[in-house]
């Protein structure tokens, strides 16, 4: 029997695979679990309409990750912190911050998008990756000043 997959099955597949399996499986546990349908020329002509507006919508999230970058390149962010004598900083500059710092200069960006492996805890100059899309990653230049 054919069946199109709608959720990942170890060892058999993905969503979306068409694929033959014995009778007894499709009926007694693919079908009645809801891990497959039927591939019937309705559920195939659904399939293939369901993935041109998967595609459309990644090809718009995309433009739009490309938009943001372009935005977003060259900017620079600055924040001030209280620090000790060894420039260290009286807690750390986390992604938190540095979204909130973005936000105040007109960008509405999400913390996730930040890619900070660790919260800053010195002075300096860092580069923050900022992942806007699986293909779209830019640089944002942090810059943690002394508080006066």
């Amino acid at each position: 029997m054919e069946v199109i997959l709608k959720k990942s099955v170890e060892g058999l597949g993905a969503p979306g695979d068409v694929l033959k399996v014995a009778d007894g499986y499709a009926r007694n546990y693919l079908l009645p679990m809801q891990l497959a349908v039927h591939a019937t020329e309705r559920n195939r002509r659904y399939l293939e309409h369901q993935k041109r507006v998967i595609d459309q919508q990644e090809a718009k999230d995309k433009e739009r990750a490309h938009e943001i970058a372009s935005q977003i390149t060259g900017v620079t962010c600055t924040l001030k912190r209280r620090a000790g004598e060894n420039d260290r900083l009286f807690g750390s500059v986390t992604s938190m911050d540095v979204a909130e710092a973005l936000r105040a200069e007109g960008f509405e960006l999400e913390r996730r998008f930040l890619e900070l492996a660790e919260p800053i805890r010195e002075l300096g100059v860092f580069m923050v990756p900022v992942k806007l899309h699986t293909d779209v990653v830019v640089e944002l230049r942090v810059v943690v000043e002394r508080e006066e």
